[in-house]
């Protein structure tokens, strides 16, 4: 199960003095970026010349991507189900220790400070849970979480703990998705009433590859040796291995992905949510198509709209909300110059002056239309704080001096989730208006709507 090549066992005492200052570093947030080392190490915060120990949960595919985010710290640890898909990350980092199981890596090495989880979305949430538990530092990939409760008992984790957290929506650190805030909070485009958004997948995409055309397997063939199919499935119900599910192809299936909205929406309802204060519809709908009738309960639909309806908030008027993807077209707005095409995913924010129209993670290309526009259009004042640097550079540098990043669960990253994912739950009953109870957390007027905000978990695995 494990390898202990590489032990950093002979830097233990001064490790365990660093792992004190890191677990308590979001108690003693000042805000500061620049103190003396020996002022943050008696506030019980990391001194920013020290590095972090991190463990990568995940590594084969988008976890290798956030690990060199994270390359001027300490990766003393992997750990992925499947030795050969991450076989370049372990080449990566050879001094690393290897683990199979993560519940064993975060009982016995004691040396890590924070983790990067970049599993399949049905293991987020019990990795994410068991590891702010154990008062580790967290960086999670988008969705935060498979389901809509489980983005709620996360957010409610990550208020009560002192570890400090990010969600892997990278655009969220982007200077584009501050100036489209502050433009929208200006003002400057009037009252907004109405988003569109979209993405091409799920029947474009790498991610998606003969997503259209998949099928329950007819043949299961013999788990490879190099996977641990068993811990693979973690909490969703037990099946037979397929190539169908892993190692690419999981996002299509109900158990295991959350479908276009899901793996998209954290990026492309991003900017938005973050201007507008999107976080609690009143009612959402949805209409889908699907490959297979028979594979509703099985597999998310090829194409969906889902029209999300949200309440007065504060200055902020009444909004309504509409996710496209697939096949499904997205209305041109009359002020795109003629011949020009939006994005393949994007969004459109329209406001009673101006609309702006941005492409996929964080607000990329964003500008007032038409182009003509945007040229003698004034920007506001710069308010927001930029980010300097990377995504995981800005967690890792809130592990550091306390101050939370820019997408953590307890503020940001949780709400985005818990809104992005009702639209998911709501693909399971389409055509209906569902309305919406954020105190309860459930449906008010379909009780059998309910049973898709959360999925129940296999015996054995639990979120603590």
């Amino acid at each position: 199960m494990t390898s202990q090549k590489g032990s950093p066992a002979s830097d233990a005492a001064k490790q365990t003095t660093r792992r004190q200052f890191v677990a308590t570093s979001a108690a003693a947030a000042t805000g500061l970026t620049i103190v003396p080392g020996h002022v943050l190490s008696a506030r019980g915060q990391t001194p920013p010349s020290e590095k972090l120990n991190i463990a990568g949960i995940g590594v084969g595919g988008m976890g290798r991507g956030n690990l060199r985010g994270c390359k001027n710290e300490n990766i003393v640890a992997l750990c992925d189900v499947d030795e050969r898909y991450a076989a370049g990350t372990f080449k990566d980092y050879p001094s690393a220790k290897r683990y199979t199981d993560y519940r064993i890596m975060l009982e016995k090495q004691k040396d890590i400070d924070a983790v990067v989880i970049a599993t399949p979305d049905h293991t987020h949430a019990v990795i994410t849970m068991a590891a702010i538990q154990a008062g580790k530092h967290v960086y999670c990939q988008k969705p935060l979480t498979h389901t809509v409760y489980e983005a709620r008992k996360i957010t409610e984790a990550a208020r009560a703990s002192k570890v400090q957290t990010q969600m892997g929506n990278q655009g969220h650190s982007s200077g584009e998705i501050r100036m489209v805030r502050e433009i929208v909070q200006s003002g400057a485009i009037g009252d907004v009433k109405e988003v569109h958004a979209w993405t091409d997948r799920p029947d474009k995409g790498p991610w998606y590859a003969n997503f259209a055309a998949r099928d329950m397997p007819k043949q299961y063939p013999p788990v490879p040796k190099t996977l641990n199919w068993d811990l693979w499935l973690g909490p969703a119900k037990n099946r037979k291995f397929s190539p169908a599910f892993h190692p690419f192809k999981w996002r299509a299936w109900l158990d295991f992905g959350t479908g276009a909205l899901g793996d998209m929406g954290c990026h492309i309802l991003d900017p938005a949510c973050w201007a507008l204060d999107l976080y609690h519809p009143t009612s959402v709908t949805a209409e889908v198509k699907h490959h297979k009738p028979e594979l509703k309960d099985e597999a998310f639909p090829i194409a969906a709209t889902v029209t999300y309806e949200f309440p007065q908030r504060g200055k902020l008027c009444p909004l309504k909300l509409t996710w496209y993807d697939g096949v499904y077209q997205v209305p041109r707005p009359p002020m795109l110059e003629e011949g020009r095409k939006l994005p393949a995913s994007g969004a459109l924010i329209i406001g009673e002056k101006e609309t702006i129209l941005h492409g996929s993670h964080g607000a990329s290309r964003a500008r007032v239309i038409p182009e003509a526009r945007w040229k003698t259009f004034v920007r506001p004042e710069k308010t927001i704080p930029r980010v300097i640097g990377r995504h995981e550079v800005d967690w890792i540098r809130a592990c550091k001096d306390g101050k939370p990043a820019s997408s953590n669960f307890a503020d940001y990253g949780g709400q985005l989730t818990e809104m992005v994912l009702i639209g998911v739950a709501a693909q399971r009953t389409p055509g209906q208006v569902l309305t919406w109870d954020p105190k309860k957390l459930r449906f008010t007027n379909n009780d059998a709507a309910n049973q898709y905000l959360h999925t129940p978990y296999r015996s054995g695995w639990s979120l603590g």
